[in-house]
């Protein structure tokens, strides 16, 4: 599928619509995203609004009730998943139909954006007053879900809410503890989430019809080609790791260069093989170190310990195992070429997902319909949407991001564009509604 192709239709032909289209209010979105921003972590640049914390509390009752203000039933899972139900006109008539499923998170990195995941829960709200104005409802029911805790966090968990609901979190995981110390299941218990509920709070496979994920590009390339809807073709995978190094502490004036067991050297060639490996990659691929640490400390001393923090992404799974060996190959022999010891240690790993053809066929057909320009595009960054991909038929669509720009305060999104993804989002969850099957 490319850009202005015809795309292949779906299982099951979907009738032209009669209903008058579901148009969201742009002013009243943009309003909503300035009054979440206020929630955040004054004592750090940009907006900062970390899981678990007292901001991030204050925006979830927020959310909560715009939820309720937009006419959904509200909840909160036993994993803090904020979830708003929108009544289908199948299941008020006693019939028993799969959901459609939305949303995505509110938590934020430090010193972050305004935009990366809240367009996807804000704007499905904003959909769900859009269909109220119109007095429109779906055959099926629709679910709104605010994820806990999407971004990594200081337990090295990451995308914890949705992780909950294919079975993901393991009491192993609530062992992890922060730099102070405290558990993961601890913190869990202090912000109002039982962990024994987020251990068992797992939906079943097949459980909804299908889910779609609107999200900010948080890339360049839809903005470079003047494009208004990215439509997903897959979500890359993620490996990260932390390598402690173990050299010997020696003095920096005495200890000649050829004798030196220098942990902080052996890092550093480290971050350059996770670039050389990474640049390497035939498609898609890209390595970040996020964090290098050395001890003691000293510019007068050579350093006798030292760790490294780093990331790489792919959507190509085979190549991501093949890094994965030759990134861990390559730093051992360069730490013992520097008579350093290595120990590397994996976090948690997400596998690239690809969207279902189907429904990509049906964002792009909505966004055709609509006058915008789309085009095919794959997702550098982890969604939750990788999660639900296991539970059923999974999409997502993108706007742009100025300047490309994410994770950070300059992140920016006009609010044109996010209202044009709301309308893609209502329109391609109605063309879905419509179908029986989703073929995967």
């Amino acid at each position: 599928m490319t850009q202005n192709s015809k795309p292949e239709p779906s299982t099951g032909a979907v009738k032209p619509s009669t209903h008058r289209p579901i148009e969201p209010d742009a002013e009243a979105l943009e309003s909503a995203i300035s009054q979440l921003s206020t929630y955040t972590d004054s004592a750090q640049g940009g907006w900062t609004r970390q899981v678990l914390s007292e901001p991030y509390k204050a925006a979830r009752e927020f959310v909560a009730n715009r939820m309720k203000s937009a006419g959904l039933e509200v909840r909160t899972d036993g994993a803090g998943n904020i979830i708003g139900r929108l009544p289908g006109l199948a299941s008020e008539g006693g019939a028993r139909l799969k959901p459609l499923v939305t949303g995505s998170h509110t938590d934020t990195v430090a010193s972050g954006g305004r935009f990366d995941g809240i367009v996807g829960v804000l704007g499905a709200i904003e959909m769900v007053e859009a269909m109220r104005r119109v007095g429109r409802r779906f055959e099926r029911d629709l679910i709104v879900i605010d994820f806990l805790g999407e971004e990594a966090n200081d337990f090295g968990t990451m995308c914890v809410g949705s992780n909950t609901l294919v079975g993901g979190v393991t009491p192993a995981m609530l062992d992890y503890t922060d730099p102070n110390g405290t558990k993961f299941g601890d913190a869990l218990t202090r912000f109002g989430v039982d962990p024994n509920a987020a251990l068992n709070n797992a939906w079943q496979p097949g459980s909804f019809h299908a889910y779609i994920e609107l999200h900010i590009e948080q890339g360049p390339q839809l903005e470079r080609h003047n494009t208004q809807i990215g439509v997903v073709t897959a979500i890359t995978g993620i490996s990260r790791f932390i390598a402690q190094f173990s050299g010997r502490t020696d003095h920096a004036g005495t200890t000649p260069m050829d004798v030196r067991h220098d942990a902080l050297m052996a890092a550093a060639a480290s971050a350059l093989t996770v670039e050389r490996v990474t640049c390497g990659a035939p498609n898609h691929g890209v390595g970040t170190v996020g964090r290098m640490d050395a001890w003691p400390g000293a510019l007068n001393v050579v350093p006798g310990r030292a760790t490294l923090e780093a990331e790489f992404r792919s959507v190509d799974s085979d190549w991501l195992g093949v890094a994965k060996r030759n990134i861990a190959e390559q730093i051992a022999q360069e730490a013992q070429a520097r008579g350093v010891e290595v120990d590397i240690e994996w976090l948690e790993t997400m596998e690239a997902v690809p969207t279902v053809p189907a429904i990509r066929d049906e964002i792009a057909n909505a966004a055709q319909t609509a006058g915008l320009t789309w085009e095919a595009i794959p997702s550098g960054a982890g969604h939750d949407a990788q999660h639900m991909a296991a539970l059923g038929p999974m999409g997502m669509i993108f706007v742009p991001s100025v300047d490309g720009r994410s994770h950070c305060p300059e992140e920016f999104s006009h609010t044109s564009d996010i209202a044009n993804g709301v309308s893609v989002l209502a329109a391609t969850l109605a063309r879905l509604d419509a179908m029986d099957v989703i073929r995967q």
